[in-house]
């Protein structure tokens, strides 16, 4: 099953990246591969985690799927879970960490993997889901770059 992991000092602090990518709404904007991105429901989790359940549509040339996703958002433990719950997956997990580096500095901790139902989307997209998944993270960072940069103190 495909895997991907890294690891990143970034220049921003971890509330602010953490924000960033529970701003799922905005993915179609910057982030690989995302045509688009609906919330079907926004609940309140344990713990004040909030819990969202998204589709959310990756295209490629004329190839296009929807996938629909528990979004878990902890702002507590600055950490993100998304878990599969429909579409073309066998298997789709993804967790994003914010560790602290001082007030204007953090690590941001991606992992996903996954794994196609379909042999033959497997073969088609299988390559460029990889290279996707590892542009991610540096699609996540220019972004935080681009609104964080611009803020005065």
């Amino acid at each position: 099953m495909p895997a991907f992991r890294t690891m990143r000092r970034v220049n921003h602090s971890a509330a602010d990246m953490f924000d960033l990518v529970a701003d799922v709404e905005r993915y179609p904007e910057f982030v690989p591969l995302c045509d688009s991105l609906y919330i079907q429901r926004r609940t309140e989790g344990g713990e004040g985690a909030k819990i969202l359940v998204v589709d959310m549509t990756v295209a490629y040339g004329p190839i296009r799927e929807t996938f629909k996703s528990q979004v878990t958002l902890d702002r507590e433990h600055l950490a993100i879970l998304v878990e599969y719950l429909d579409g073309p997956f066998r298997h789709l997990e993804n967790r994003w960490r914010f560790k602290p580096e001082g007030e204007k500095a953090c690590t941001v901790e991606f992992f996903i993997s996954y794994e196609f139902r379909s042999r033959a989307l497997r073969l088609l997209m299988g390559t460029v889901f990889d290279a996707a998944f590892r542009r991610f993270a540096e699609a996540f960072e220019k972004r935080a770059d681009q609104i964080y940069s611009v803020r005065t103190p």
